[in-house]
């Protein structure tokens, strides 16, 4: 037990992106995290590391015990088909459900999409509102928020629109807006809604939250193309791409690069649509979060550390 007199919050998805930065700001917040991993973890102080996945019910078990409260980060974003997206992110939110619930723990923040909004659109987003629906038929105290675009250090997924404006040419969706937020912003939310309605603040549980940078309407595809671009001291040309287009486009990442394909069939169908800007009638409420990152500013900070760590 790495632990001293702290508070436990039992967190899915720490060696990811999201989940990394949910751990920095549980333990800046004054939280001891249990955390659940797949591969061996460097030792860190206040941290506990549990071997095993969502499928490994003794690891959930394990993972919960004596937690205050759940954060589940963990998730897939990136499937060759919609049993993969089923299986990571409905039955193993099914699973640490059932394993709160027999823990007697009532608290969990979970961590959805916006694309749960439109679950016809794609694979990844039905499987989002599948597991929206299974939360809030539980017993437990749930707050789920759903984040627009994340970005931020370790992204491996927005990096590829840095590599394009690296080379001075980004292909993006034709039409459309959408919202942004720096993964420090989101992970500060999420631990702040840890206590629920029992302390400092309530209407927060049993709540859909859709936080942003706070910048109003969004960003068109055009103004984030341009923002990276400045991020990365270029003026790139912006090339809009219809449906259509990125169908096709997905198809010859799917036959270049296989399995290890960003840009998929479902993804297509998921940036095509033209409105995936947060709804400001779930907005947090102001005295318990305000986002602090200014995106243009965030961007540049997050390109110097793809710099840094030779990721560009």
């Amino acid at each position: 037990m790495n632990r001293v007199d702290r508070p436990i919050i039992a967190l899915t998805g720490a060696t990811g992106f999201v989940g990394q930065a949910v751990l920095d700001a549980a333990l800046a917040a004054g939280y001891a995290v249990r955390a659940l991993t797949r591969r061996t973890q460097p030792e860190r102080k206040h941290v506990d590391w549990v071997g095993g996945d969502l499928a490994d019910t003794a690891a959930l078990a394990e993972l919960t015990r004596g937690a205050e409260a759940a954060i589940h980060v963990a998730g897939v974003v990136n499937a060759p088909d919609a049993a993969g997206f089923e299986a990571g992110n409905v039955t193993g939110t099914l699973n640490l459900i059932e394993t709160l619930v027999s823990q007697g723990i009532r608290r969990l923040v979970h961590v959805s999409s916006l694309s749960a909004r439109e679950p016809g659109l794609s694979a990844y987003g039905a499987s989002k509102a599948k597991a929206e629906k299974f939360i809030m038929a539980s017993s437990l105290d749930w707050t789920i928020v759903r984040p627009p675009a994340i970005y931020g250090p370790r992204d491996k997924e927005m990096l590829e629109l840095f590599k394009a404006a690296r080379w001075g040419v980004m292909p993006m969706p034709k039409e459309g807006r959408v919202s942004m937020i720096h993964v420090e912003d989101l992970a500060r939310l999420l631990v702040a809604l840890v206590p629920g309605d029992g302390e400092r603040i309530g209407g927060v549980s049993g709540q859909i939250f859709e936080p942003d940078d706070g910048k109003p309407q969004g960003w068109d595809h055009y103004e984030t193309a341009l923002a990276i671009g400045w991020s990365m001291g270029k003026r790139p040309r912006v090339i809009g791409l219809s449906h259509a287009m990125l169908g096709r486009v997905a198809r010859l990442d799917n036959f270049l690069r296989g399995p290890r394909a960003k840009m998929t069939l479902d993804r297509a169908a998921y940036f095509s649509h033209p409105d995936w800007v947060v709804s400001p009638e779930a907005a947090v409420p102001a005295a318990l979060w305000k986002p602090r990152i200014e995106t243009r500013e965030g961007l540049k900070a997050t390109a110097q550390w793809y710099r840094e760590q030779k990721w560009l």
